[in-house]
This record gives C-alpha cells, sequence and structure tokens, in this order.
C-alpha cells in the first residue's frame, strides 16, 4: 500500500535533574557543593532519505518519543545528554504543525535535517549556583521539559516529470519501457493504484526521474476517481508529459479528453498551468490513429509539441526522451514554498501573560511555564529561587497592575498560591 499522508506525535526528552551535593573528603576542612548537571533530553529530528518512497513506518508508530537526559551526581559528575531520535523520512515530505497548518518544513534534500522538537535542557547541580554570599547552596534545577507537537506529513514525490492522461492511455506502459520501474499494467480503467517512480537514463549519460501519476478524470480535483489523492505528487515536476490514447473509438474525442484532464489541474492548483507541457501521442501502431492524430495536430499543432510513439511497440520513444531530457537540463525546478512560508521558532515577544479566570490571576507563557518546571518545590531554597525570578521577569509589578490584592489566588501552570506581600 502507498502511504504519503500520516500524523504524528512526537515528543523529546526532559532533561536530567541537577543533584545537590556536597564534598565530603578526609582533609579537606572546607568542603563545598559538587552536585553535576543533568544530561539534555534527547531531541526529534526528521531526516530526508533518497532510499524511502513511502510514510508507511509512520502508520504503524504515530506517536515518538525520545529518552530523557540522565539526572546528574555527586562530585560534579554530570548526566549523559540522551540520543536523539532520528526519524527517516522520503524526499517531497512536507512537514506541518497539524493543531495550526504552519508550515515547518519542506525536506527535499538528502540527509537533510529538521529538528521537530527539541529536548529539554539538563538541570544544573547546586555547583552552579555557588557564589562569595552563598558558598554551601542547597539548590539544583528540575530538567527542562521537552518540546511536543502533533504533525502533518504529506509527500510529494520529487520527480522531474509528470505523466498524465486518462487511465488505460498508456502511462504505466510508457514508464515501464523507458525505465526500469515495474508498474502493473492491465486492460481495465484503474489498473495503477499509485504513483510509480523510473529513472531514465539517456545517451550522454545524464538522466531524470519521471513519475506516474494514476487516476486522473473529469472531476479528479473534487474527488473523483483516485487523481484527487495523487495530484499532489505533479506539483514538483518540472514538465508535464500528457499522455493520449490515439485508438480510434466512436464516442471519442481526443480534444476533449485532452482539455479535460488540463482543466482539472489548473482546478487543483492553478499553478499547473504555467508548467512546460508536451504531449505523447500513443498506441500509434492501431489501424486508424493516424486520423486522431490529425484531429490532435490541427487543434494543439501552434501551441504543443506533439510526439507520435507506441509504448507497446517502443516506436518513437528516442526523440520523445531526447526532447525530455533537453527540457529537463533547460527549465530550473520551482520550490513549492518559499522562505517566508516556513515557521521559524522564535521566543514570543511577551515573556508571559497574566489571564483572569473564575477569580484567579493566571500568569501564563513558555518561558514563566518553563522556569516553573525545571523548580523544585519541595526545596526551600528553590521556592525562593523562583519567587525571584518572579520579581526579576517583572510578575510580581504586572499582578499588582493587574489589581490583585494580597491573600488572592494566583496560578502558574498547575501550582495555585496565595499573593502576599
Amino acid at each position: 500500500m502507498f502511504y504519503d499522508k500520516a500524523k504524528i506525535y512526537v515528543k523529546a526528552g526532559i532533561g536530567g535533574n541537577g543533584v545537590v551535593a556536597f564534598r565530603r573528603e578526609k582533609y579537606v576542612p572546607e568542603g563545598g557543593p559538587n552536585g553535576g548537571d543533568g544530561g539534555d533530553g534527547g531531541s526529534v529530528i526528521l531526516v530526508g532519505d533518497r532510499g524511502l518512497r513511502t510514510l508507511v513506518d509512520f502508520k504503524y508508530k504515530p506517536h515518538v518519543k525520545a529518552k530523557k537526559g540522565e539526572h546528574g551526581q555527586g562530585k560534579g559528575r554530570h548526566g549523559k545528554n540522551a540520543e536523539d531520535n532520528i526519524l527517516k523520512v522520503p524526499l517531497g515530505t512536507i512537514v506541518r504543525d497539524f493543531d495550526t497548518n504552519e508550515l515547518i518544513a519542506d525536506i527535499t534534500e538528502d540527509g537533510q535535517r529538521v529538528v521537530v522538537a527539541k529536548g529539554g535542557r539538563g538541570g544544573r547541580g547546586n555547583a552552579r549556583f555557588a557564589s562569595a554570599k552563598n558558598k554551601a547552596p542547597s539548590v539544583a534545577e528540575r530538567g527542562e521539559p521537552g518540546e511536543e507537537i502533533t504533525l502533518f506529513l504529506e509527500l510529494k514525490l520529487l520527480a522531474d516529470v509528470g505523466l498524465i492522461g486518462m487511465p488505460n492511455a498508456g502511462k504505466s506502459t510508457l514508464i515501464s519501457v523507458i525505465s526500469a520501474a515495474k508498474p502493473k499494467i492491465a486492460d481495465y480503467p484503474f489498473t495503477t493504484l499509485k504513483p510509480n517512480l523510473g529513472v531514465v537514463s539517456v545517451e550522454a549519460g545524464n538522466s531524470f526521474v519521471v513519475a506516474d501519476i494514476p487516476g486522473l478524470i473529469e472531476g479528479a480535483h473534487l474527488g473523483a476517481g483516485l487523481g484527487h489523492e495523487f495530484l499532489r505528487h505533479i506539483e514538483r515536476t518540472r514538465i508535464f508529459v500528457h499522455v493520449l490514447d490515439m485508438s480510434p473509438a466512436e464516442d471519442k474525442n481526443v480534444v476533449e479528453i485532452f482539455n479535460t484532464i488540463n482543466k482539472e489541474l489548473v482546478l487543483y492548483n492553478p499553478k499547473l498551468a504555467d508548467k512546460k507541457q508536451i504531449i505523447a501521442a500513443n498506441k500509434m501502431d492501431v489501424p486508424g490513429a493516424e486520423d486522431n492524430l490529425e484531429i490532435l495536430k490541427k487543434e494543439f499543432r501552434e501551441q504543443y509539441e506533439i510526439f507520435s510513439i507506441s509504448a507497446v511497440a517502443g516506436k518513437g520513444l528516442k526523440p520523445l526522451i531526447g526532447r525530455i531530457s533537453q527540457l529537463v537540463e533547460e527549465i530550473e525546478p520551482e520550490p513549492l514554498h518559499t522562505e517566508d512560508e516556513i515557521k521559524v521558532f522564535t521566543e514570543p515577544l511577551d515573556r508571559f501573560i497574566i489571564d483572569r479566570e473564575d477569580g484567579i490571576f493566571v500568569v501564563k507563557g513558555k518561558e514563566i511555564e518553563r522556569h516553573f518546571a525545571m523548580t523544585d518545590f519541595n526545596n526551600e531554597e528553590g521556592v525562593k529561587r523562583f519567587q525571584r525570578i518572579l520579581k526579576a521577569m517583572g510578575v510580581e509589578g504586572a499582578l499588582l497592575k493587574e489589581g490583585i490584592n494580597y491573600g488572592d489566588l494566583v496560578r502558574i501552570a498547575d501550582l495555585e498560591f496565595e499573593f502576599v506581600e
């Protein structure tokens, strides 16, 4: 089965906790803090892999987590950083935030790495907090939580050339004879149930990648046939080769068929109308095909290059392949997305915000919640340090401006406390 869409939940690892420890050595009269830092949690990283073709791995593993960092230890020993969780994806994978639909990445290069969830920083041990005023601190940080996000992955195949046309026009046969691709071929509609990729080698030693897109019929952009499932895979191609069945039939109008397919492309994405397109008039070995070819040339000779071929008989393929190769060299690939469209992860301008919920003052914000998560509230000195952080960040002053009174309740994350002087 061909899987080109996936929804996955990823969570980076939490950082290890810092530790409170002191030197207890013979002949060392002063001693001192020597609690080590916790290790960083592992990140979740997507990496482009040219050897993959589908997103099937994520069908069976929709939840991905990275490991947490190790806790610090005494004698200044730091915890080990956790390994990153590397997820390989096929080239052409577009990554979006499932909840906001914001574009995070477009993975088009082999080895391209995108950190989609950053691991939490390890907490600092008490050795980090020693100062001239406090030579024996008994406070250490907890590990920072790792980021978590639900992603929507969508594969849009990387191919230089897209074969388009009605079912049974001969697209699968054509790709099978010009490349090493082995698609299913039969004499009934919708034989091809997934896009096929093939590499075509030319005499000069160059090559190009062809994609056979199945199931285009009238109404494809609305979901008719199979086209709506696979139209996304032609968005990256540089040129279209429109394969038309020239064999005679009473109700066949090759001009209408050609226009129908092109209309579906434009309705799906208007930008597709700007792509270079050539016509492969197929099945020319069938008696009576010449009549349809004359009709086609009369209508489109001035607009499109038309190549007479028989994919089954292997006739007329060399001029077609030569022209495709030339066009691939001439036409530069266009990125689907600009850099401006890609989401840039930055700290919010507001370090925190204050809301009122049922009479409670609720303090929210990524930075303040990170400090909260890294505070050990079972440690009195840790609590006092958190209070100093609130004051330094301006939370106390902001609450007073919002009209808080001493004794009112304040909530940060899942902790509620009274506001006192």
